[in-house]
Formats: structure tokens, C-alpha cells, sequence
């Protein structure tokens, strides 16, 4: 009597194909090139846009007391004013007029054509008094300026902190050649961390 007993024997092993068994390893290794890829494409990109776009600056010195203090980094935007027009109450970084290898940081206050006129710390501009909510008035001063009209391609900028910052108040106003960027971001330290308004 033939009886048919299953065999323990696998078999010759060229006849078999590989079985290949689930493992962690082989789960995450695509999902690991596939997250490195995007990481080095993210940071090539944002190297590009940082070269090209922004770039990080240091303040130094107090005259923008108190939204900027002295050795706070910063990036401002190199690009936007190909695009736009430089506004009131822009924070701007440019080559200081008297000497064009410092850069100094401001608060533009008049624009071409403007009549800017200072009296007892109080702004006024073509008559009307500029509300500043971000001046603290203990560093508004008290000073008074006769009025100051702004020429075409031109720009009068002061400091937030008006009782230590030189400006155009005393030197005049900024070529609009002579700004170079828009600060918008507070980067370090990281406490400080935030948009500039």
C-alpha cells in the first residue's frame, strides 16, 4: 500500500522563489531617503531665497528703542521694493547719506513731496499730527523742527527712540537709491522672535 506522507523537505532551493518578510527596516528606509530628499531640496531652496531675497543683519546701538535693541539679528527683505513703494512707517536699512559705508536702520516718516514738521516731539506731517504707537513716550523727546519739505526720490526717516537716534532731523533726508531693504523679521534671540511692524 503506497501512503502519501508530506514531506519536512523543502525542496531543491533553485526551485523556490525568496519570500520576503515584512520588517521594520524595509518599512522605513524608503520613507527615510524619501524625507531626506525633501529636507536637502527645502534647505537648497530656502538658502536661495535667503541669498537672493534676504539677508541677516545686527543692530547696533539703541535709536530704535524700543521694537529693536542693540545686537538683536534680523532679516530684511532685499527684493520687496523692486515690487513696491517704500511706505510710511516702513522700517528701512540703508547707506547712511554722510558716509555710504555704514548702514543704518530707520523709520521712513516722509515721502517725496511731504512737509515733515516736528514741534515739542510731536510729528506733523503736510499739518496733520502722525499718530506712532510704537514710540514710548519717554523716548519721544521734546524737540521741535522747522518744517523740512521732502524732495522727489527722496525720504525723511527717524529713530523710535527719538532722544538718542541721528537721523534726518540732523543730517536730512535718505536718497531712495540709498535704501537697500525692508526689515521684517526678528530672528535672534530667539526670545525676540517676531515680525517688525
Amino acid at each position: 500500500m503506497n501512503e502519501l506522507v508530506p514531506s519536512s523537505s523543502p525542496g531543491p532551493v533553485e526551485n523556490q522563489s525568496p519570500v520576503l518578510l515584512p520588517s521594520s527596516e524595509n518599512n522605513w528606509l524608503p520613507w527615510i531617503r524619501s524625507w531626506s530628499r525633501d529636507f536637502a531640496i527645502a534647505l537648497f531652496i530656502a538658502g536661495i531665497i535667503i541669498l537672493f531675497f534676504y539677508q541677516p543683519v545686527k543692530v547696533e546701538g539703541t535709536s530704535m528703542m524700543p521694537r529693536l535693541t542693540d545686537q538683536e539679528r534680523i532679516f530684511i527683505n532685499k527684493f520687496v521694493y523692486r515690487l513696491e513703494d517704500v511706505h510710511r512707517g516702513d522700517v528701512v536699512v540703508f547707506w547712511y547719506p554722510g558716509d555710504p559705508t555704514k548702514s543704518y536702520i530707520k523709520r521712513v516718516i516722509g515721502l517725496p513731496g511731504d512737509t515733515v514738521e516736528i514741534h515739542r516731539g510731536e510729528v506733523f506731517v503736510n499739518g496733520e499730527k502722525i499718530p506712532e504707537p510704537y514710540i514710548l513716550p519717554e523716548y519721544r523727546g521734546s524737540q521741535s523742527v522747522s518744517p523740512a519739505r521732502v524732495g522727489a526720490g527722496e525720504y525723511y526717516v527717524m529713530g523710535d527712540h527719538r532722544n538718542s537716534s541721528n537721523d534726518s532731523r540732523v543730517w536730512g533726508t535718505v536718497p531712495r537709491n540709498f535704501i537697500y531693504g525692508k526689515a521684517e523679521l526678528i530672528y535672534w534671540p530667539i526670545g525676540h522672535w517676531g515680525l517688525l511692524e
